[in-house]
């Protein structure tokens, strides 16, 4: 069963979203990977400027491998159709793991 942790707001700064998101997130992202139930993790983020992507890419790789042989996936953008497709997408996707895609509307 794929679930997800999602996050509705973090700060501008890339550096201050990252250490935000290691702070008061990270946690929950963890025990919800530890649930026996829990196949994949998909982590949902608001829409941010590219100098976001590296510290939400190596979120998704260092999870991906920390919580193998379950996965890991960030997906960021506003909620709509595209976000909601992807999330759909990603819990029948066994392959796909330690991935960041961005979903624009």
């Amino acid at each position: 069963m794929q679930r997800e942790l999602a996050v509705d707001w973090l700060p501008e700064s890339a550096l201050d979203a990252a250490g935000a998101f290691m702070a008061f997130r990270l946690a929950a992202a963890r025990a919800m990977l530890a649930d026996a139930e829990t196949t994949a993790l998909a982590i949902v983020l608001p829409p941010a400027g590219h100098d976001h992507r590296d510290w939400r890419l190596a979120l998704a790789r260092d999870l991906a491998r920390e919580a193998a042989p379950r996965r890991v996936n960030v997906v960021a953008g506003p909620d709509g159709e595209r976000r909601a497709a992807t999330l759909r997408y990603l819990a029948d996707a066994p392959g796909v793991t330690g991935q960041y895609l961005v979903c624009d509307e």
